[in-house]
């Protein structure tokens, strides 16, 4: 039987960000990744870019942790030497029906104290953007791009110097809590071990709702609706036309079919919205539907209209875990801590999909705050 004082399931950039400030603040931390290697979920399948804050309602988690989250961010990765660039978006509408949207779209962020927001009309944004074709925009200036396996490895240099560690290829199969208020950990893989911890973080992002789901002594009317809704994304063979990541209305479950940079400046065309019919997350074909790309021209073309034929290629695919159904408004993050389920050390991290990763110091700050009780 093995004993520590913090546990934290899912090595991605949230669970890592989590165990690293549960390492500074003293802590003996594990951070358990059934993968081989540290983020290759979620955190490896996104459009690796760092949200400013003015899509999500005002107050709601996702509105705070993505615009804390997000200058902490760029603070982090500067004094890392972790590669980014702030290139900045247009979100752009096609049509003058559109243009109530783009201006709602700006008052909503700048509700949500978000920097560097202009309302821009058609001439302006394609003055900036000559290949554009536009009825008005927002251009948000604080909008990057980050390398994200870059930012996974220094939160795991972070929590390592801190006494932390990654342990991988270590899938949680049975989690209880004890009658001590303590949790008990059955974690296979090729070194099977049960371990006890005082603080236990479900970050398993695709599977947690699974975790909880699997917990002895949680009430499942605890556990939140789940589903799941995958992404595609095409890469664009032709010469990269933008210097900003291009945005375009968002659309029911998720920004609409965006083209983002790398920081190489190549271009990338996604993710559109697959909702799946089950919730499985074992059962998710990442292979990408190459019969959706008719679909991502007809997209693109709306505010790109040069986009040439045969541009596209099949890249990668993601999925999100979903707690809200389609035809239904977005939720908002779960963080489920002793305040919602009364048990002292505990904390579930639910429905962590985008802007997660730009969220993802911000939430580690939250996590901490909801176990402070324990120090």
């Amino acid at each position: 039987m093995i004993e520590t004082e913090a546990i934290v399931i899912g090595a991605g950039a949230v669970g890592l960000a989590c165990g690293a400030a549960l390492a500074r603040a003293g802590k003996e931390t594990l951070v358990l990744e059934s993968a081989l290697s540290i983020g290759t979920g979620t955190s490896a399948r996104n459009s690796e870019v760092i949200h400013a804050g003015l899509y999500y309602p005002t107050g709601s988690l996702r509105h705070q942790l993505c615009v804390a989250g997000r200058r902490r961010l760029y603070q982090w990765l500067a004094e890392r030497g972790v590669p980014h660039r702030k290139t900045g978006k247009l979100i752009v509408g096609t049509t003058d029906a559109q243009i109530p949207r783009m201006q709602a779209l700006f008052d909503q962020g700048i509700r949500n104290d978000v920097e560097g927001l202009r309302f821009l009309t058609g001439s302006e944004a394609m003055a900036l953007e000559p290949n554009l074709t536009c009825s008005a925009a927002v251009l948000s200036e604080e909008t990057g791009i980050l390398d994200s396996h870059g930012y996974m490895l220094s939160l795991q240099g972070d929590l390592e110097d801190h006494g932390g560690s990654v342990v991988v290829g270590a899938p949680v199969e049975t989690a209880e809590i004890l009658p001590d208020g303590r949790f008990l950990l059955g974690v296979g893989g090729t070194e099977p071990a049960d371990i006890v911890t005082r603080i236990l973080i479900n970050s398993a992002g695709l599977h947690a709702v699974r975790v909880a789901r699997q917990m002895k002594g949680y009430h499942p009317d605890l556990i939140p609706f789940f589903t799941l809704a995958k992404g595609n994304y095409f890469s664009c063979l032709a010469r990269p036309a933008f210097q900003r990541l291009i945005y375009p209305a968002p659309v029911e479950g998720g920004l609409g079919v965006h083209i983002t940079l790398d920081l190489g400046g190549r271009m990338r065309f996604g993710p559109d919205v697959e909702w799946l019919e089950h919730d499985d997350p074992d059962r998710i074909d990442f292979t990408v539907d190459l019969s959706r790309a008719d679909d991502f021209y007809d997209a693109v073309r709306q505010y790109w209209p040069g986009l040439p034929d045969g541009a596209i290629a099949a890249d990668y695919s993601g999925c999100r875990p979903k707690l809200s159904s389609p035809g239904e408004q977005a939720a908002d993050f779960r963080i489920d801590g002793p305040e919602h389920h009364g048990h002292a050390g505990l904390v579930h991290l639910f429905g962590i999909e985008s802007p997660g990763l730009t969220s993802s110091l911000a939430i580690a700050e939250e996590v901490v705050s909801r176990l402070s009780e324990l120090d």
